[in-house]
């Protein structure tokens, strides 16, 4: 399955956890997480994949969301696991919502990023896509690139290639450190809070008993070819003009700028 077709929420997902408030509507192309006091919930992928772009719509919790954390991401399982995680932390009624970004790799993280949108995401769906082939990972919103984490093995930094992951999400309750630090808590007086989903789409990878389903697909002449592009993209300059464009005015945190964090020196990928 180079290529999965898109969206079937009742084909290519497990609703792991919170019963009723995991629910599948419209003959499985719509999704719906819900959080009270009580529990949240979240879903994962049946299948597993080993590099991939990954698209899905998400409509987050409007209004007073604070304390609240959805999450979209990839991961694998195990000590050692390997992680490429969207979580989006709500806030109070008034101000905007934070893209939190971090990779982990043989199970080591640190590398967060944040950012503000452009745009309220409560008020419609927006497309949020990770791509990720054995060259880099891109964060994209409506397919704007946000980050890009380059594969620099050659400097000695781990670059997660080896294990195949998981799409996950979930809707649950983090008031103390999602919103100003954990200052505002959550208003269960709002509750229910609910994500939505839609328009979900794997032109990924499939990895079953140790094969990719991409690995008839290596030649050059497959690769770079129609949908199969994103296993060798890179930003070209009109991408990497937008990813400039949007770290220059949204971003609000970046762990490479962080010096009192890392008072030994910066990890060796910012330095590059």
């Amino acid at each position: 399955m180079k290529g999965a077709q898109a969206g079937d929420f009742y084909r290519d997902f497990d609703l792991t956890w919170g019963g009723q408030r995991a629910k599948i509507s419209e003959g499985g192309q719509f999704l719906t997480l819900s959080l009270d006091k009580y529990s949240g919930s979240g879903f994962q992928s049946k299948n597993e994949y080993l590099f991939g772009r990954i698209d899905m719509q998400l409509k987050l919790v409007p209004g007073n969301s604070a304390g609240t954390v959805t999450t979209y991401y990839l991961s694998s399982q195990g000590p050692t696991h390997d992680e490429i995680d969207f979580e989006f932390l709500g806030n109070l009624s008034g101000n905007p919502y934070i893209v939190h970004t971090n990779v982990f790799t043989e199970g080591k993280g640190n590398r967060e990023q944040q950012f503000y949108l452009w745009f309220d995401p409560t008020k419609a769906f927006h497309a949020y896509s990770i791509l990720w082939n054995p060259q880099r990972i891109l964060f994209l919103v409506d397919n704007v690139p946000i980050r890009e984490f380059v594969n620099r093995e050659s400097m000695g930094v781990p670059f997660p290639n080896k294990q195949a992951m998981r799409i996950y999400s979930s809707l649950w309750n983090a008031d103390d450190w999602a919103t100003m630090g954990g200052r505002v808590k959550t208003d269960w007086n709002q509750a229910p809070f609910t994500a939505s989903y839609r328009n979900f789409n794997a032109n990924a990878c499939a990895w079953s008993a140790g094969k990719s389903s991409c690995a008839s697909t290596t030649s050059t002449s497959s690769t770079n070819s129609g949908s199969n592009t994103w296993q060798t993209q890179a930003l070209d300059a009109s991408g990497r003009q937008r990813l400039e464009w949007v770290q220059k005015n949204f971003m609000i945190y970046n762990y490479c700028t962080d010096l009192k964090r890392f008072p030994q020196g910066l990890p060796p990928e910012c330095k590059n």
